[in-house]
């Protein structure tokens, strides 16, 4: 097989980014012909088309990416597979996805959004984003790297340390778990709960609503909300030095960090929709709070960016689940559950990280996509 991974290349320190690189990785492990270019790259992308002639290329993204990653290649007569992710509907492209010989989705929840959406059934594929397992590993506390991230952030080594990373918090589930935590805050041991966050606008106007909010509930003390770049080099040891990982997210195609939190040993509370059905085991390897609100919108506003003009009204023929929120008094008692028995936080971790070795080892995932494409392609 000659395969050429569109996805924003070289790789930057973001999901879909991280997602595309570790299945180049995984490929190129295996012995498989491979390379990878940028997804916004036309003239690149036309050069390996002539000089590669790869068999196929899968394109990361989500439906909106469609030309990019569908349609460029198709113009030069070449297989495109793409592996998608949802942003809670599909407002465009049904004729070109419903053409495809093939589609890989990251989870079952992601398949069904598609499938509800007026996506065929039986061209998609579950194919799980991959973790690099031998990176993200348990580690002591005493470790210097470890010790070192729990510094930086402030949280004293008697502190219980409850750790979300996203975009932004609130999208992860962070507005949920500070009212969880301000639940049981007479009742737990000392913790520290810590956002970290990418800077950006939206993102800075997001901090400001969070951290009005742990004032209002009176745990702003205890909250930290941390922005700056951060590499994937230093993700290992941010998920080491946490306790729980918390992040019950509002949307969720497949959750990487959550999986690698649990490739840490680390507990995860998440929440008992999309993705973490496919991911997380709960009460095993983690604890799924239940679905408190589903928010669902009838139109959308749409631009260029998703194939229409600039601030196109979408009405929808039914209401569309956006977003979910999370059960606060189940996390809440998950929480507690969790900062009160260090055994059951090991237990747990053991579980999860036995869990993610077995099923979402990057080069799993890549055998797994060869599998894929031999089987519906023909394509060895």
């Amino acid at each position: 097989m000659k395969a050429l991974i569109l996805y924003d290349y070289p790789p930057s320190p973001g999901g879909l980014a991280t997602q595309g690189d570790l299945l180049y990785r995984g490929l190129a492990e295996l012995g498989v012909d491979v390379h990878a270019a940028h997804f916004e790259a036309p003239q690149e992308k036309e050069w390996y088309y002539r000089w590669f002639q790869p068999d196929v290329v899968v394109g990361i993204g989500y439906w909106g990416h469609t030309p990019h990653l569908i349609q460029h290649p198709q113009r030069y007569g070449i297989t495109a597979v793409p592996w998608f992710v949802a942003d809670g509907y599909i407002a465009n492209y049904h004729e070109v996805l419903n053409d495809l010989p093939l589609m890989l989705v990251t989870s079952t929840w992601v398949k069904e959004t598609y499938v509800r959406d007026g996506i065929r059934p039986e061209f998609i594929e579950v194919l799980p984003v991959g973790c690099e397992t031998e990176r993200f590993v348990p580690r002591d506390r005493d470790d210097p790297k470890v010790r070192a991230i729990r510094e930086t952030l402030g949280v004293a080594d008697d502190q219980l340390l409850i750790l979300t990373v996203g975009g932004d918090a609130a999208s992860k589930g962070a507005q949920e778990v500070m009212q969880a935590l301000a639940k049981i805050d007479s009742e737990a041991p000392d913790w520290k709960y810590v956002c970290k966050v990418w800077p950006q606008p939206r993102t800075e106007q997001q901090n400001l609503l969070d951290m009005q909010l742990a004032l209002h509930l009176g745990i702003d003390k205890n909250v930290a909300i941390s922005t700056g770049r951060l590499s994937r080099n230093i993700m290992p040891y941010l998920l080491a030095a946490c306790d729980i990982y918390a992040a019950p997210s509002r949307l969720e195609g497949f959750g990487m960090i959550q999986v690698e939190a649990n490739a840490c040993e680390k507990p995860v509370i998440a929440i008992n929709a999309m993705a973490f059905l496919d991911t997380m085991v709960h009460g095993e390897t983690a604890f799924l709070a239940g679905v408190a609100q589903e928010i669902q919108i009838n139109e959308a506003i749409l631009g260029e960016d998703q194939g229409f003009e600039e601030n196109s009204r979408v009405v929808f023929p039914r209401p569309r689940t956006a977003d979910y929120r999370a059960n606060v008094n189940d996390i809440a008692g998950h929480l507690l559950e969790l900062m009160r028995d260090r055994e059951l936080r090991e237990r747990m971790g053991k579980a999860g990280r036995k869990r993610v070795v077995e099923r979402y080892d990057y080069r799993t995932v890549a055998r797994r996509f060869t599998e894929i494409v031999h089987d519906r392609l023909g394509i060895n």
